[in-house]
């Protein structure tokens, strides 16, 4: 079982032919924050060998879930995997060495479930490993053009990916807070925020399709009225995209436009 579509296709390319993978939030139309399994969802849990969940107050529900079966499943909370705790940025799908770290943690527990194929993970990791050339190849392109540039963002949803990339985060730290917290920006942090894009102080918007409200229309008017390129990501996986590869390289591309990579 897979908490949420940011790691489904992962854990299914990792498995195989010897795990049958089930993703239970799978939408990007909707607010993943505001997610609210159903009793069928929940049983989806029982007879469950490995539970892979986002972990950092994300997917609360999927413990929930969990702490309900009579026979406890290995459970692999990637946000502990990687050292993070709650409070931290939970969008960890968007780091490059985040995602490469907990395919090998995934790997290495369907190791243990099924010993005897334990060759066959490992060829299963190898070649997932190099199905994700495209994406590790479009973080090197990028690199060079983003170098001295920055961003602002509606949500932390893209920060980690950002940083790696070498840009600058400038969106104000009353917004981020606000934001990271699911509460409305205050009066004066989203003036910040908007003298901030007015004053070229940013050079792309981040900016996540899935967040819904006035404010965040708000920030990409004001974005668009003052000639900053804006940059749409999704928090979740398309159902254009049938790869997390394919879905990552795509949002990585938009970038590199807004770039002039």
């Amino acid at each position: 079982m897979v908490s949420v579509d940011q790691w489904g296709d992962i854990v299914d390319q990792l498995a195989g032919d010897c795990g049958d993978v089930t993703t239970v939030f799978k939408s990007s139309s909707a607010d993943p924050h505001d997610y609210e399994p159903t009793p069928a969802d929940n049983a989806r849990f029982s007879g469950a060998k490995l539970v892979v969940e986002n972990g950092l107050a994300y997917d609360p529900w999927a413990d929930k879930a969990v702490a309900t079966l009579d026979t406890k499943p290995v459970v692999v909370n990637v946000g502990k995997v990687v050292g993070l705790e709650n409070g931290d940025n939970p969008h960890i799908w968007s780091g490059p060495e985040y995602v490469h770290d907990i395919a090998d943690t995934v790997t290495a527990e369907l190791q243990q479930l099924e010993p005897k194929a334990a060759s066959y993970f490992e060829q299963r990791n190898q070649t997932w490993r190099r199905s994700m050339a495209p994406y590790d190849a479009e973080i090197a392109r990028i690199k060079p053009a983003a170098a001295g540039k920055t961003y602002g963002a509606t949500e932390g949803i893209f920060d980690y990916m950002a940083e790696a990339l070498g840009l600058t985060n400038k969106t104000p730290t009353g917004y981020q807070r606000a934001t990271a917290n699911g509460s409305d920006p205050s009066p004066g942090d989203l003036n910040e925020f908007e003298e901030t894009l007015a004053h070229a102080k940013v050079s792309v918007l981040i900016y996540n399709t899935q967040t819904q409200g006035a404010i965040v229309k708000q920030v990409r008017n004001k974005a668009e009225a003052d000639k900053v390129r804006v940059v749409d990501v999704t928090e979740s996986v398309p159902p254009k995209f049938s790869t997390f590869v394919a879905w990552q390289v795509s949002q990585l591309e938009h970038l590199a436009t807004a770039l002039g990579a």
